[in-house]
């Protein structure tokens, strides 16, 4: 009997595919690839090994494209009806896991899971599925699967169910929640998440933090040993040091620092203003606010800074789809406003709040920063965090939160904090803007050496290897 396998050596799956499409006016529909890790390290790997990435269709162009057989060399896309793909992806995975891993709930208040969250996990369940049964039909006998994140923790157990002879991974892109955290979740569910995972060959984490607890909840939530059967993995991406060099020093970057400094302007003695430079999406994670609370605080306990200093705050929007994200949005820029009606004089802006994406313009303030403020609640990693030291021209002080996936890599030569801490972390911007020119630039150099150790190709290739020895 003829195999009824794809060819695919070499599988990636993920929500977010590397490509989407618009549609104009006239129907025509035009394709736009996008970059990142996933990206890069697919396009590493051997032509001949007929590598396939699936994702889901995620707007109107994207799921007309499928329905009209358009589609990129190596991608397959799934056109997941919206009203599933939703419930998954809202409702599950943006509204209960994100919450969970980044221990973001009002706990008086919220979770409540009711009948009608059970209802979008069924959906979750469907959305799942549908990946590990596009999957099966993909991939060549023997071959390496990589699952990306937290919306597809159900695939790998799924997967192997139909396809017990490949290889298969799981990577979370996530913090993973301490086990009383965790066990926020239904218990079922929060055994189906485990049990999901546990399904591959190797599940594998940004950082060492995130595997124990990881490893912790399953012993907790499934028994002692249960996870003895994947093995466990330690992946931290860095940042790709040649793109963002390269990148910094185009002319758009230029002009766009060109107007940044337009808007700094100099001090009133004639020298040129000290930058904070923060650059986050607008997640309830990033702790914008706080942050802006402490920079307001700097410039209550350190008058002498004011008129010296801006914070560039490059916050772009992300999940406006969900009202509590564009409540936030809305403290941001309330926030922003109330220190600039306070303190700002008609030669002086205290804080440059963009809203709207550019990537341009987030690299120009890259290279201005003489602070690289990155204070998140809970992160994976955070790459902003990383990235700043490679691009910053003159050096920069990196004020982290201890909170962030980064801090195992950069804390020995950065600023720590903690994210809740708003007099600390003005304190922390203090001893950052203060910091010499020799010492600053010593630890940018250590901290852009760290923060480049495993660049996104190399990070993807070590997970394919160890998959393939596991």
């Amino acid at each position: 009997m003829a195999s009824t396998h794809g060819a695919a050596q070499v599988l990636v799956a993920s929500n977010r595919g590397p490509v989407t499409y618009t549609q104009d006016e006239t129907g025509a529909l035009t394709a736009k690839r996008g970059g990142g890790g996933l990206v890069s390290g697919l396009s590493a790997i051997d032509p001949e090994s007929g590598a396939v990435w699936v994702c889901s269709a995620l707007g109107d162009g994207d799921r007309e494209a499928v329905r009209r057989g358009v589609a990129e060399p190596g991608v397959r896309m799934l056109d997941i009806p919206a009203d599933v793909h939703h419930d998954a992806y809202n409702g599950v995975a943006n509204s209960a896991l994100w919450f969970v891993h980044h221990m973001l709930y009002q706990t008086p208040l919220e979770p409540a899971f009711d009948a009608e969250f059970r209802r979008q996990w069924a959906s979750y369940e469907t959305y799942n599925h549908a990946f590990a049964e596009a999957l099966a039909q993909e991939a060549a006998e023997g071959a390496a699967v990589l699952v990306q994140d937290y919306h597809l923790t159900l695939v790998p157990r799924m997967l192997r169910e139909l396809r017990p002879d490949l290889r298969i991974g799981h990577f979370s892109h996530t913090p993973w929640a301490p086990v009383d955290y965790f066990r926020l979740l239904p218990d079922d569910i929060a055994a189906r998440v485990l049990h999901g995972i546990l399904g591959a060959d190797r599940a594998a984490f940004l950082t060492r933090r995130w595997a124990d607890a990881f490893t912790e909840c399953c012993d907790a939530v499934l028994g002692p040993d249960a996870s003895s059967g994947t093995r466990i993995g330690v992946h931290g991406l860095g940042a790709d040091a040649d793109f963002l060099r390269a990148r910094a020093h185009q002319a758009d970057v230029d002009e766009r620092m060109t107007t940044l400094r337009e808007q700094i302007g100099t001090a009133p003695d004639g020298t040129p203003r000290r930058t904070v430079v923060r650059v986050d999406r607008t997640e309830l994670s990033k702790n914008i606010v706080r942050g802006l609370l402490a920079y307001r605080q700097l410039l209550d306990d350190q008058p002498s800074w004011r008129e010296r200093v801006v914070h560039i705050a490059l916050a772009y929007p992300s999940r406006q789809d969900l009202a509590v994200y564009r409540d936030y949005m809305t403290e941001v820029q309330r926030v922003a406003d109330d220190i600039n009606e306070r303190y700002g004089t008609p030669g002086w802006t205290p804080v440059i709040l963009h809203l709207k994406d550019d990537f341009a313009r987030s690299l120009a303030a890259y290279r201005l920063a003489d602070v690289a403020l990155v204070n998140p609640i809970r992160d994976g990693m955070n790459l902003v965090a990383k990235e700043v030291p490679v691009v910053s021209d003159e050096g920069c002080a990196l004020v982290l939160s201890r909170e962030a996936g980064a801090f195992e890599e950069l804390g020995d030569d950065a600023v720590v904090v903690n994210p809740y801490d708003v007099v600390a972390t003005a304190a922390a911007l203090h001893q950052a803007l203060s910091m010499p020119g020799g010492e600053r630039a010593e630890r940018t150099k250590r901290l852009a050496a760290a923060a480049t150790a495993l660049p996104p190709t190399q990070w993807f290739l070590d997970q394919l290897r160890a998959l393939e020895e596991a």
